[in-house]
């Protein structure tokens, strides 16, 4: 089996049962808690705010795995230590000072992330990608759940598992976007090695099973 990660993103969830949905990933073998921020100004959407990730923290026995869609994230880091953010990733279209801002999250004890939005070529992690701990390629244009996974996502992750190599870096691949039980093989096969995955999992008759299957996936 691979050993690769598994990390429902509770945009997905239904909002009017969200305890509900998070006890069932509590309960499942799901590695991690994918949360998106939004600002409506980086994306045209709006999501959780800081007293609903509070709450979730609170109930959530796995590593909060935070990604920030918003301008001048470098502005909250310390409130998303404070709110339980295990891994913190921001993205590299959004931070003028990126090694600055890689090191600050990684200096409150939380794991740096950056994310590529699918435009965005990863040879422009050359300089960071040593420094960094995480890298979330975006597999759909970010701000919506539900979109088409975008075919070029394969290609990219086998450039940046090249880079990753070269530069002998820790860095996980987490792949966002358009994941489920048909391309998740492929994705592996490429290098990814973190599965976010909204849809697939909370519109499953059975979300257990199906992330059963996604982390059993080779």
């Amino acid at each position: 089996m691979s050993q690769h990660l598994v990390a429902p993103s509770l945009l997905s969830a239904d909002f009017t049962r969200l305890g509900d949905d998070i006890e069932m990933v509590n309960r499942s073998e799901a590695d991690w808690f994918h949360i998106d921020v939004m600002d409506g100004v980086f994306v045209p959407n709006i999501s959780f705010g800081m007293p609903v990730i509070k709450a979730i923290g609170k109930t959530a026995k796995k590593p909060l795995d935070v990604h920030l869609m918003i301008v001048k994230p470098e502005r909250y880091f310390e409130t998303f230590r404070d709110l339980g953010a295990a891994y913190l990733s921001i993205h590299y279209e959004a931070v003028t000072h990126l090694h600055r801002a890689v090191h600050q999250i990684r200096e409150l004890g939380m794991k740096a992330g950056v994310v590529l939005n699918p435009h965005t070529p990863v040879q422009l992690l050359e300089g960071i990608i040593a420094d960094v701990d995480l890298v979330l390629l975006m597999s759909v244009n970010p701000g919506f759940g539900g979109q088409k996974f975008i075919e070029s996502t394969y290609e990219k992750i086998v450039k940046l598992k090249k880079l990753i190599g070269e530069k002998h870096s820790p860095a996980l691949i987490e792949i966002d976007g358009g994941v489920d039980l048909k391309n998740a093989g492929k994705l592996l096969a490429a290098g990814a090695d973190v599965l976010v995955a909204g849809n697939t999992v909370f519109s499953s008759p059975d979300p257990p099973a199906t992330i059963r299957a996604l982390k059993h996936t080779v």
